[in-house]
C-alpha cells in the first residue's frame, strides 16, 4: 500500500509534524549557509584571505560539533518540544547578530555561538521520526526532514543574493534571524509526542504503535547499556565514520560551494543567484527518492540491514562524480556533474539519519546516537573549510581538494557496505562488539 493511501487510513498527524520539522530545518540552514554566500561580497569590510574565510566557516562546526554529544543527552532527557523550541531562540538571535561584527574575531565569535544554538536540531528531528513513524516510514520521514537543509542551502543563493543587493550584508543577516523566532514560537505551541497530542486519533496511535515506533509501553525498560556504553559497539563506530565520510561531500555545498562558482566558473552576482540553486533542488529530489525507496524495500520484506547498506553504499558511489567536475572545460558540465554528486550524498543520508532509530535500544538512546554519529560527522565541518582554503590558497584551484574528498566518499561507501555489519538493536545477541 503506498504512502498516500496509509495517511488517509491512518491519519496524518504524524505527517503534519514531519512537515513542522522540515521548515525548521529550512530556517536552521538557511542561517547555517548564509554566511558562506554573502562572503564572497563582505570583502570590503573585512578583506580577508582564504584561509581565514575558512577558519570563519569552520568556526560554527567546531562549537556545533562539541556540543552533538550534549546535545543527544539533551535530547533525550528534555524531548523534542522544549529542547527544539530553545535551540531555534538560540540560533536566530546570533544570527541576527551577525549584523554588528565588525572584526574577524567578532565574526569568529558571533559563527562560535551560533553553532551551540544549532547543535540539537538535527538530533531532535530524529527524535520526532522515532516516536512519530513506524519503521517501514521512516526513512522517507528522514528524508523529508534533512531534506529541509538542501532547501535552506537552496534558498540561501536567491533569498541572501538579493537582500544583500537590496539592502546590504547586515540587514541581511538581521532579517533571517526574525523567521527563526517566529518557527520557534509556532513549534511550541504545535508539538507534543504521540501519546499526549490532543489531535491525534486512537487509530493512528495504534497504527504507530503496532509499526514499531519508539517511545510506547516497553521502549523504555531497562537495558543494562548506559550511555558510555554505546562506543563499545561497532555498529557505532561505522555510523560515525561513514556519517563524516558524508559531510566532507555536504559541506563543501554548505561553504565554499558560491565561492568555487563564482571565482573559479566566474558566476556573476545574478548568475550565482539564478543557476547556483540547481544542485541543491537535484539533491532535495535524491533524498527524497532514497526514502520512498527503501520504505517500499522494507515494506515489500527487504531486510532494514540490506535495504540501509544497499541505498547508502550506492549514494556515496554516486558522490564520488564530485572529483570529475574540476576536469571538464564548461561550466555547465560542472554544475551538472556537482548535481549528481550531491544528490548522490543525500540519497544515502535519508537512510543514515534513520540508522539512530533503527539500531537504538530503547526510545532514550534515539538522539543520544544520533548525537554520537553527527559529532563525528561534524568534524568534517571543522576539516573540510580549512583543507580546502588551504589548499586552494596554495595552489589557486579547487582540483586539489575536490579530489580528496571524491576520494572520502569512496571510503564512505566501504564504510557502510563493509564495516557496517547489521542494522538492528544493540545489545542483541548478534550484535556484534568493537
Amino acid at each position: 500500500m503506498a504512502t498516500t493511501s496509509r495517511s488517509t487510513v491512518h491519519g496524518r498527524l504524524r505527517w503534519y509534524m514531519i512537515s513542522y520539522v522540515f521548515a525548521g530545518l529550512v530556517i536552521n540552514y538557511l542561517d547555517r549557509a548564509s554566511l558562506g554566500v554573502a562572503l564572497p561580497f563582505m570583502g570590503e569590510t573585512f578583506h580577508l584571505s582564504k584561509t581565514e574565510e575558512g577558519m570563519i566557516l569552520a568556526a560554527f562546526f567546531w562549537s556545533y560539533d562539541f556540543f552533538q554529544l550534549a546535545a543527544g543527552w539533551f535530547v533525550d532527557r528534555y524531548g523534542p518540544r522544549r529542547t527544539f523550541t530553545f535551540a531555534a531562540v538560540w540560533w536566530s538571535l546570533f544570527t541576527s547578530l551577525t549584523a554588528l561584527a565588525t572584526s574577524f574575531a567578532s565574526l569568529f565569535g558571533v559563527r562560535l555561538l551560533l553553532g551551540v544554538g544549532e547543535s540539537p536540531a538535527a538530533t531532535t528531528s530524529a527524535k520526532v521520526v522515532g516516536r512519530w513513524f513506524p519503521k517501514h516510514e521512516r526513512a522517507l520521514a528522514t528524508g523529508i526532514w534533512d531534506s529541509g537543509s538542501r532547501v535552506g542551502g537552496v534558498i540561501a543563493l536567491p533569498i541572501v543574493t538579493t537582500l544583500i543587493a537590496w539592502l546590504g550584508w547586515r540587514w541581511t543577516f538581521a532579517i533571517i534571524g526574525v523567521a527563526g523566532l517566529l518557527w520557534a514560537f509556532g513549534w511550541w505551541r504545535a508539538y507534543r509526542d504521540p501519546q499526549e497530542h490532543p489531535k491525534i486519533t486512537q487509530e493512528e496511535l495504534d497504527y504507530l504503535r503496532e509499526g514499531g515506533a519508539r517511545g510506547f509501553e516497553g521502549d523504555e525498560e531497562e537495558d543494562g547499556i548506559r550511555w558510555r556504553d554505546l562506543f563499545r559497539y561497532r555498529t557505532i563506530w561505522a555510523m560515525m565514520l561513514g556519517f563524516f565520510c558524508l559531510n566532507m561531500v555536504v559541506y563543501f555545498f554548505l561553504t565554499f560551494f558560491p565561492t568555487y562558482l563564482v571565482e573559479e566558473r566566474h558566476f556573476s552576482l545574478l548568475t550565482l543567484g539564478i543557476f547556483g540553486a540547481l544542485p541543491g533542488l537535484v539533491a532535495i529530489g535524491g533524498e527524497w527518492l532514497g526514502g520512498w525507496l527503501a520504505d517500499r524495500r522494507i515494506s515489500a520484506g527487504d531486510s532494514v540491514t540490506k535495504v540501509r547498506k544497499t541505498f547508502i553504499a550506492g549514494g556515496f558511489l554516486v558522490s564520488t562524480v564530485i572529483g570529475i567536475a574540476v576536469w571538464v572545460p564548461e561550466a555547465w558540465m560542472a554544475l551538472a556533474l556537482l548535481s549528481v554528486a550531491y544528490a548522490g550524498s543525500t540519497f544515502a543520508a535519508a537512510n543514515i539519519w534513520s540508522l539512530p532509530a533503527d539500531v537504538a535500544p530503547a526510545d532514550r538512546h534515539v538522539a543520544s546516537i544520533g548525537g554520537i554519529q553527527n559529532f563525528a560527522s561534524n568534524f568534517a565541518g571543522i576539516i573540510s573549510p580549512i583543507m580546502i582554503g588551504v589548499l586552494v590558497d596554495r595552489t589557486s584551484s579547487f582540483t586539489v581538494p575536490l579530489m580528496v574528498i571524491s576520494a572520502v566518499a569512496l571510503l564512505g561507501a566501504f564504510t557502510y557496505a563493509v564495516i557496517l555489519k547489521r542494522v538492528e538493536p544493540l545489545g542483541l545477541p548478534s550484535t556484534e562488539h568493537t
